[in-house]
């Protein structure tokens, strides 16, 4: 089993706009043998434009504002979101309770830390394999079997702090 390194360390690596990133996702499930329904394109449209995390509710309301597939129901929202999380499309925020594209929509779900700025709400995929093993390593060591890692860091991101945005800072 090969592993698949990605040096994910800037915030905006492998970032496509909205368009982009939809047609990188449909290439991936024509590979994988999914079905990108217009619903699920259309939710991970709004995901990926919305350019920081995006909660639930912001998605139904946008969904249910514009003109597009799911507008009259809301529970195909939810069910986009599951298949979109199940795929390793896109990732939620535990802590913040809200969304993000993926920044490789060509892998196969999988771990990564998140530093989360408390300033303007961006949300920086660190695709670091020594911290996601790391954590998985002294799991195991201790008896634990891990089915999933969610790592979230909150802190102020350097463009906050070169600006003087400092959440939570005297």
């Amino acid at each position: 089993m090969s592993e698949h390194v990605h040096a994910c360390t800037h915030p905006t690596h492998h970032v496509h706009d909205g368009k982009a990133f939809v047609a990188a996702v449909e290439d991936a499930c024509r590979e994988r043998g999914l079905r990108l329904t217009p619903i699920r394109a259309h939710v991970l449209g709004l995901i990926a434009e919305a350019g920081q995390p995006i909660k639930a509710y912001d998605l139904l309301d946008r969904v249910r504002d514009g003109k597009g597939p799911g507008a009259a129901a809301p529970p195909t929202v939810y069910r986009a979101l599951d298949f979109l999380l199940a795929n390793g499309f896109i990732h939620k925020l535990q802590s913040v309770n809200a969304f993000v594209a993926c920044h490789h929509p060509s892998t196969a779900q999988h771990s990564v830390p998140f530093l989360i700025c408390d300033s303007c709400h961006a949300a920086i995929e660190l695709e670091d394999l020594q911290v996601v093993g790391a954590l998985r390593d002294r799991a195991l060591a201790l008896g634990f079997r891990p089915r999933a890692q969610t790592l979230e860091v909150h802190g102020t991101c350097a463009q906050c702090l070169a600006s003087g945005d400092a959440a939570g800072e005297a």
